[in-house]
C-alpha cells in the first residue's frame, strides 16, 4: 500500500471530524460525561468518532480502527493486527471544554508496532500536521499553503531551551524536572498533539508530558516528529511502544527536537531515578 495516496483521504476526514467537532463548539451546547478513568468526554468527541470510524472504514475496510473513544480492545485480539488506525476523536477535551481553542483530531496508521502515517487538524486555526514514512514533514496553513516543516537544530551551546507545556499542569512539576542550569522559555498550548507539532515545525526545542496520555496522543505526532528530524521518547530516553501491552496508556515521555542536545542531563538523572520509583 502506498502511504502517500491515502493523506489526501486522511487530511479530508480529520478535516470533516474538526468540522463537527467546531460546529458544537460554536454553539456551545454539549453534553459531558465523566469516563471510568477520570477523565472528561463530551458529545463532540462521540460525534468526532462516529464519522472518523465511518470514514476510515469505508476508505480502508480491511484496517481495523481502534479509537479512544473506543479503546475495550482486548492485547490478545490487537496482536493480530499488523496494520491499524491509531485515533483520537478530539485531542484537547479540556481545551475544548474550557474554551481555549487549542483542541485537534489526531489520525495515525501503525505497522508493525510503528507509527507510518500521521494527520492532525486543529479546526480553530485551520492547521494541518502530516507526515508519511521517509516522506518528510508538512503543515498546510489557513490560506491552504503546504509548506515543509523541520525540528531546530542548536549551534554552539545552549543556555535556553524552549519547552511546550500544557495550561492545565503545575509548571513546578515542569521546571523541577528539567537542569537548573539552563534557561526555559515555557511556552502554553492545550492539546498534546499541537505540542507536539511545535517541536516538529521548529517553535519551541521540547514539549515534556508528566500525567497520563494514551498511544493515540503520540502516535500521529510521533510520525511528523521523526519526519521532522525529532523524537518522541519516555522519560528514561527509551522508544515508546504501541499494541504490545495489555495497557494503551503512554508512560511519561519528551517529545525532543534535537537529538544532539544532552537531554540525559537536561532531564536531571536524580528526577528520573525518582520517577523510576
Amino acid at each position: 500500500m502506498e502511504l502517500s495516496t491515502l493523506i489526501p483521504s486522511v487530511i479530508e476526514i480529520a478535516r470533516e471530524s474538526g468540522q463537527v467537532i467546531l460546529d458544537i463548539y460554536q454553539r456551545g451546547q454539549f453534553e459531558k460525561q465523566i469516563k471510568t478513568d477520570n477523565t472528561p468526554v463530551t458529545s463532540a468527541d462521540l460525534a468526532a468518532h462516529k464519522l472518523v470510524l465511518e470514514r476510515l472504514t469505508e476508505l480502508t475496510p480491511d484496517i481495523p480502527v481502534l479509537s479512544e473513544e473506543d479503546a475495550a480492545i482486548p492485547l490478545e485480539e490487537r496482536q493480530q493486527w499488523d496494520r491499524y488506525w491509531l485515533v483520537d476523536p478530539l485531542d484537547g477535551t479540556q481545551e475544548f471544554i474550557a474554551g481555549s481553542g487549542d483542541f485537534a483530531t489526531i489520525i495515525a496508521l501503525v505497522e508493525n508496532n510503528h507509527p507510518v502515517m500521521g494527520v492532525v487538524y486543529a479546526p480553530v486555526s485551520g492547521v494541518v500536521y502530516y507526515a508519511s514514512r521517509q516522506q518528510g514533514a508538512w503543515k498546510i496553513t489557513p490560506d491552504g499553503e503546504t509548506v515543509s516543516i523541520s525540528t531546530h537544530k542548536h549551534e554552539g551551546p545552549t543556555r535556553s531551551i524552549a519547552v511546550a507545556i500544557s495550561r492545565r499542569q503545575d509548571i513546578r512539576a515542569i521546571t523541577n524536572r528539567l537542569d537548573p542550569a539552563l534557561n526555559y522559555d515555557l511556552v502554553p498550548l492545550g492539546s498534546a498533539a499541537l505540542k507536539s507539532c511545535l517541536v516538529a515545525e521548529g517553535a519551541v526545542d521540547c514539549y515534556l508530558r508528566l500525567g497520563p496520555t494514551g498511544e493515540w496522543d503520540t502516535a500521529a505526532t510521533q510520525c511528523i516528529v521523526e519526519e521532522a528530524g525529532g523524537r518522541i521518547l519516555n522519560t528514561h530516553l527509551t522508544p515508546l511502544s504501541y499494541n504490545e501491552r495489555h495497557t494503551l496508556e503512554n508512560p511519561n515521555f519528551i517529545t525532543l527536537g534535537d537529538e544532539s542536545l544532552p537531554w540525559a542531563e537536561i532531564l536531571t538523572p536524580d528526577n528520573r531515578m525518582m520517577e523510576a520509583r
